[in-house]
C-alpha cells in the first residue's frame, strides 16, 4: 500500500477523527474512534460492539477526514484487516501513544482494547 508522503504526514501528525467501519451480521457499523498511524499500520483502542465486530469479521475500513466549517480539507481511506491484541503491555503501550496525539491523559480509556490494523490499499485526497 502506497500513499503519497503527504497523506502519511497527515496520518501521524493531525488529531482528527477517524471513523471505523466494521460489519456484523451483513450490515455495517460505523463509528468514530481516535488512531495512530505508523507505516501502513493503523493500532486504535476499543470496546463494545467494536470490539465484537472485529473480532466477527476482521475485514475493516477507515475514513479520516480534516475540515474547516464543514468543508473538507483532505480525506483518506483506509482499507485493512483488523487484529485484536490482548497482550497487557502492548495494550498500555498503544493506549500511551494513541492518548498523546490527542492530548489525553495517558491513562485515559484503561478498559480499552488495542486493534491493530494492517493497511492493505488506501487512498487520499485534498480540496
Amino acid at each position: 500500500m502506497s500513499l503519497p508522503p503527504e497523506a502519511k504526514r497527515l496520518l501521524e501528525d493531525e488529531p482528527v477523527m477517524a471513523h471505523l467501519a466494521t460489519c456484523t451480521d451483513g450490515r455495517p457499523h460505523v463509528a468514530p474512534v481516535w488512531y495512530v498511524y505508523d507505516e501502513g499500520t493503523v493500532e486504535l483502542v476499543t470496546t463494545g460492539r467494536k470490539l465484537a465486530n472485529v473480532r466477527e469479521n476482521p475485514r475493516v475500513a477507515l475514513s479520516i477526514e480534516e475540515s474547516e466549517n464543514g468543508d473538507a480539507q483532505w480525506t483518506v481511506t483506509l482499507l485493512g484487516t483488523a487484529t485484536v491484541v490482548e497482550d497487557d503491555d502492548e495494550n498500555r503501550a498503544a493506549r500511551r501513544r494513541i492518548n498523546a496525539k490527542y492530548d489525553a491523559s495517558p491513562d485515559a480509556y484503561a478498559e480499552n482494547t488495542l486493534v491493530r490494523i494492517d493497511v492493505g490499499s488506501g487512498s487520499y485526497r485534498t480540496y
